[in-house]
């Protein structure tokens, strides 16, 4: 599978673009190790307690995020689609492990790519892809540029303290 950058759909789509100061393979690593995605993966205050990965297509993947207050919010599941070390992830919540079926309030394909910039770090581009714009809205009005954002920031400094 691969993505054409060309054919975002501004109706279905989000999307977030940052330079950021640590390499593709620093980020590619953060992305699929659960230890690391539990440190930045919330928006602080929040937590993610529990992380499970099966890095390869077709495998599963879980995530649990709880409040300030340690109550879980969010048990998230879904399955792999494409992996490119250090290039591009390719996940979506509309199937589980084995690439079967689920249900899911707003499901959604994620698509993370990095290019190195040549000056030791690469340019991160996250996007969300739905299928309405129901759900585009939906994620948009949860805070998908301000939390997806934040995460990154979160993902910078906590590969530059584990440096």
């Amino acid at each position: 599978m691969t993505f054409n950058p060309h054919a975002i759909n501004p109706d279905l789509d989000l999307e977030l673009v940052r330079d950021v100061p640590v390499s593709p393979e620093a980020v590619f690593a953060a992305w699929t190790t659960p230890e690391s995605l539990k440190q930045w993966f919330a928006p602080r205050p929040f937590s993610v307690p529990l992380v499970e990965i099966d890095l390869r297509p077709g495998g599963g993947f879980r995530t649990v995020m709880n409040d300030p207050e340690g109550a879980e919010m969010f048990d998230s599941t879904g399955c792999y689609l494409e992996i490119v070390p250090n290039e591009r992830l390719v996940w979506t919540s509309a199937l589980t492990t084995g690439f079967r079926p689920q249900s899911d309030p707003m499901p959604f394909t994620a698509i993370l790519e990095l290019v190195p910039n040549g000056s030791g770090g690469c340019q991160y581009r996250a996007i969300a892809i739905h299928q309405d714009p129901e759900g585009a809205k939906q994620h948009e009005e949860m805070g998908f540029h301000e939390g997806w954002g934040t995460v990154v920031d979160q993902m910078v400094e906590h590969l530059r303290q584990a440096r």
